[in-house]
């Protein structure tokens, strides 16, 4: 398993638990250089045990941080990331970390900021409410949960926003959230941010359909679907840097074609959701089937995710 370039090392500072089935760990440095800085809605990739990464966002926000917050919950089914960082990550532990990426950024020049979060989805939406109380920007929050009881940082938020903030529980109110009726009062210029469970995303979509798609972000800690890489044509993947040719067949993906041929690539989700994997095209027309790139980055064609998107042309050149 290939970890991400320049990762740092990180001592775990602190293992809080936050909800039912939610720790919280703060990172510091573990060499004693500053931290990179980074903007809400940023992530790193957090290298665990038997070559495990995974993504985790950064739900504490400082223009200069002297650590960083993740906030992990327990999948059913786990992966295994998860479950290891439940079951054997504790304080005083070291682990490798990557510098901080954004595939879910703030706009700054936003009017306002509407937050949709569900579950665990609250990690990245926190970063951003916090953002907007240092900068003083209207903002209001929706966040989600199966039960009280595993809703992390709820009575943080509320203190934070007052009744800015709307806290939603399942079992409590006996039906999930009204989303379209809490999207329904849309302004121009206000921005939509939604982070949580798939059925969650889909429903916001709706709720959003007739408001500029520019002005709607989502952040998936999931794929909606099962990575499709392995369907499509087979073509030329040709490599500038080491002047290498392969064969990319119809049932496997850039990713494994570059694995089998000896080639160490950075990788971490196998899904697109995580950048890990992104490198440049040269030449060529790749078929984007990621969940990170915009729409604008897409029709440039200038990167692609080689662990789930394909070419649309016989040949593809990457910069590697």
């Amino acid at each position: 398993m290939s970890h991400p370039p320049d990762t740092l090392a990180a001592m775990v500072a602190s293992r809080t638990e936050l909800a039912d089935g939610v720790v919280q760990l703060e990172l510091t440095s573990a060499d004693g250089r500053p931290l990179p800085a980074f903007e809400p809605g940023a992530h790193i990739d957090v290298c665990l045990a038997d070559g495990l990464i995974r993504q985790y966002s950064l739900a504490n926000f400082q223009p200069a941080p002297d650590s960083y917050t993740i906030a992990v919950g327990l999948a059913e089914p786990s992966r295994g990331g998860s479950k290891q960082i439940h079951d054997a990550v504790s304080a005083g532990n070291l682990l490798r970390i990557s510098r901080p990426r954004n595939s879910f950024p703030i706009d700054p020049d936003a009017t306002g900021y509407v937050f949709v979060a569900g579950g665990i989805g609250i990690t990245p939406i926190i970063s951003m409410a916090r953002w907007c109380e240092m900068n003083r920007k209207p903002w209001r929050l929706l966040y989600a949960a199966r039960r009280r009881q595993r809703a992390a940082y709820a009575d943080e938020l509320a203190a934070l926003g007052g009744d800015r903030v709307r806290l939603h529980f399942d079992d409590e109110a006996g039906k999930v959230a009204d989303l379209a009726t809490w999207l329904g009062t849309l302004r121009t210029g206000e921005h939509v941010y939604c982070c949580g469970p798939e059925p969650m995303m889909k429903a916001v979509e709706t709720a959003t359909a007739t408001h500029p798609a520019a002005c709607v972000h989502f952040e998936r800690f999931s794929a909606p679907e099962p990575p499709t890489a392995a369907a499509g044509h087979s073509f030329t993947l040709k490599l500038r840097l080491s002047a290498r040719e392969l064969t990319v067949a119809a049932g496997t993906s850039i990713l494994d074609t570059l694995e089998q041929a000896g080639i160490d690539h950075p990788f971490g989700c196998r899904e697109g959701l995580c950048r890990s994997c992104e490198a440049e095209v040269c030449e060529g027309i790749p078929d984007h089937r990621d969940y990170v790139l915009s729409d604008a980055e897409k029709v440039s064609n200038q990167t692609i995710m080689v662990c789930v998107s394909r070419a649309k042309s016989d040949c593809l050149e990457l910069n590697l």
